[in-house]
């Protein structure tokens, strides 16, 4: 087993960290470590000061190493189908600092360009989401709702990743037949794949772990606790360090369910709650990207993974909208679809409050 590479320590680190903050009970997600770890990475090489600290604090010291092994997991070799985008799109009028250009133009699939925000900013949407389209496959097709960018928006970092695999050996597809499988609603028959191999498997910590193989150094792990749960509990670098570490070649009976998973979602909620709080306000520190102050103010992410008899094809996208440090950044939602609190003030004095737990409807304005 010792054939089989092992991810970086600070690069485990930060996907544990990360993964349990996007876990809600019950519901299958999808992300992709290597897309956000890319423009996270991106993002600090332009840091200074608190704002590269708090970055650092998540992904590791060493993030230009990091950012040269993610290079090399996505670098292209005959026979490999994997495609990747890595784009950097600002005004004519935004000076940028020549080594953060640097930076972006060395990454594989590098894209730096000018776009109009403020002018055309639906043009730079359909722009975007089409050289994502086109570098996924199709897979994801907008990265960018309507409504994104802003006119206002300074600077768009976006990485986009492609990879289909093909196992070594294929499952047979007269083999796949529906087993219960025990679903947070209740057990349930999905259809589910067979095969019978010696494959890399451990046991450790109350979990399970088998690895299968595909082509050009592409593997899948299957981590299953032995308890059964709504949602499987969140990893740390340890357990899945201690599983890798116990990995034996194993003659093993697998039962594998077909699956695809999608997820959308934005990181500045989970990036926040990691210690990520200075990039999104005026004191944030981009000095190396640009003379200009700049801060975050969205973080767009999307994934999808399929997983069927002949391999796996997973697609993921990663957009970072910065404006100019200081100013408001996009409406943020308030729906009020829920039971809620009431005050009607007026100077120091409060003259009506209450709770509304199932609205009444008065009619229309008279």
């Amino acid at each position: 087993m010792s054939t089989i590479p092992l991810p970086r320590r600070d690069h485990l680190e930060f996907t544990t960290a990360l993964d349990r903050e996007l876990i809600h009970p019950g519901v299958s997600h999808v992300w992709s470590p290597h897309s956000v770890g890319t423009v996270l990475a991106l993002l600090a090489s332009g840091a200074s000061h608190r704002t590269l600290a708090q970055i650092v604090s998540l992904i590791g010291r060493d993030f230009a190493g990091q950012l040269l092994d993610l290079d090399l997991s996505a670098a292209p070799e005959p026979g490999l189908d994997l495609a990747v985008l890595n784009g950097l799109y600002v005004p004519s009028d935004l000076p940028l600092r020549r080594t953060f250009v640097e930076h972006v133009r060395s990454r594989g699939g590098s894209e730096i360009a000018n776009v109009d925000f403020r002018g055309d900013a639906e043009g730079v949407r359909g722009y975007i989401n089409g050289r994502v389209a086109e570098t996924t496959r199709g897979l994801i097709g907008q990265l960018l709702p309507p409504g994104l960018p802003p006119p206002d928006v300074r600077l768009l970092l976006v990485n986009a990743l492609w990879v289909r695999m093909a196992w070594q050996e294929p499952f047979k597809p007269s083999q796949t037949r529906p087993l219960p499988f025990r679903a947070p609603g209740g057990p349930r028959p999905v259809p589910t794949m067979h095969r019978t191999a010696r494959l890399p498997l451990a046991r450790a910590h109350g979990w399970g772990l088998v690895t299968l193989a595909g082509g050009q150094g592409l593997y899948l792990d299957v981590l299953l606790p032995d308890t059964a749960a709504p949602t499987p509990p969140p990893l740390s670098p340890e357990l899945v360090g201690a599983l890798y570490r116990a990995r034996s070649a194993t003659m093993t009976r697998l039962a594998l369910p077909r699956f695809a998973v999608r997820t959308s979602v934005s990181l500045l909620g989970p990036l926040s709650r990691l210690g990520l709080k200075d990039m999104v306000t005026a004191g944030a520190r981009f000095d190396a990207i640009s003379p200009q102050p700049l801060a975050v103010s969205e973080i767009l992410h999307q994934a999808v993974l399929r997983v069927d008899e002949k391999g796996a094809e997973g697609a993921a996208a990663t957009g970072v909208l910065m404006l100019r440090a200081g100013l408001p950044s996009r409406a943020v939602e308030f729906t009020v679809d829920r039971p809620f609190v009431f005050a009607l003030r007026r100077g120091a004095s409060i003259l009506f409050m209450g709770r509304v737990t199932d609205p009444v409807d008065p009619g229309p304005a008279a």
